[in-house]
């Protein structure tokens, strides 16, 4: 029992971090360290464990992470191909296939290492595969916690919905993207009327691109009117251009109608939890719900929330990359010099 001791206190930490506040992004490295040191403390005792629990502890180990690499690769290249084709050859549509083959030239370098035997390109693939596994662990954690955090519900009466832009097609039209963002915050809506509660005001955000016609918010509100939501329950924030902007000139006009307001912000499901975070960064008291995203569309549109998320603790991240690479750059002078 002693081994599981440090995953018990990672996951008291856990609980107590999310019970503070759910939108912390340390919530999401101590979940991962909690499975992490607690797999560690299963594979430690494998010699204590009956046959088939051993054996399967060390399938879970070692055959399952290499035929999951495999697999993964094989799944973002296929997606990567079905973004180019359905959404156009644009870099942010790239992002699925550019990491199924990363995969893959990772492999393909071990390979080689194995049947060249030179040490410094040994050195190399093993320096790049553990920055790899760095960024694999941080984008599991991030994966694992969006997960948990998409699953809230909303409780009680809320006084605002926010709902935030996003891109329009022809400049004024809302694209099917936006629409499930719109029908989950008009949800919202309709289920506190229908429960006797308050009307809450439908906050739709988003300002005016160089490329469009109008403001995202006043698309997003002619949609909501057409769907049949009263214009006097509907108020806009046209000003934002980012998400950042999205909450802080939504809680500026929530504080003026109530400092003491509630609200719940509605955005697709990919994004769902790093706008919670944003959300806590500019001081909005609400938790961030998420709509419903077409499959093909939501690999990409993960990976790129999750390049976001990294950028944003680039400090972090970049210094921790930087000494592993330091490491692996001494190991391999060492390896050279032997």
């Amino acid at each position: 029992m002693v081994a599981f001791a440090l995953a018990a206190l990672l996951f008291l930490a856990f609980c107590i971090s999310v019970r503070q506040d759910r939108r912390r992004f340390s919530n999401a490295v101590l979940l991962g360290l909690t499975f992490l040191t607690a797999f560690s403390a299963l594979f430690l005792q494998v010699a204590k464990l009956p046959f088939w629990a051993a054996v399967t502890v060390v399938v879970l180990t070692f055959a399952a992470p290499a035929f999951g690499i495999l697999a993964l690769g094989v799944l973002l290249v296929r997606n990567g191909m079905t973004m180019v084709r359905k959404e156009g050859f644009r870099p942010a549509n790239l992002l699925s296939l550019l990491a199924g083959l990363a995969i893959f030239a990772l492999i393909g370098l071990l390979v080689l290492v194995g049947v060249v035997g030179s040490p410094v390109l040994g050195g190399i693939a093993g320096t790049l595969t553990v920055v790899a596994g760095y960024i694999s662990f941080v984008f599991f954690c991030f994966l694992g916690y969006a997960y948990l955090y998409g699953r809230i519900k909303v409780r009680g009466d809320v006084d605002h919905v926010v709902m935030l832009g996003s891109g329009l097609i022809g400049g004024d039209r809302v694209p099917p993207l936006l629409a499930s963002r719109l029908r989950k915050g008009q949800q919202i809506y309709e289920v506190q009327l229908a429960r006797g509660g308050r009307p809450p005001v439908l906050l739709v955000s988003g300002g005016k691109g160089s490329d469009e016609k109008v403001a995202e918010a006043r698309a997003m509100a002619d949609w909501l009117i057409a769907e049949g939501v009263p214009a006097e329950h509907i108020v806009l924030e046209d000003r934002s251009t980012t998400t950042e902007e999205n909450m802080l000139f939504s809680r500026q006009i929530m504080e003026a109608h109530d400092p003491g307001y509630r609200c719940v912000v509605v955005t697709n499901n990919f994004h769902a939890f790093r706008a919670a975070m944003l959300a806590r960064k500019t001081g909005v008291n609400g938790q961030v719900l998420g709509s419903p995203t077409a499959k093909y569309y939501w690999p990409s549109a993960t990976i790129r929330e999750f390049v976001a998320v990294f950028w944003e603790h680039r400090t972090v991240n970049l210094s921790i990359c930087g000494l592993l690479a330091v490491f692996g750059a001494l190991g391999t002078l060492a390896a050279v010099l032997v």
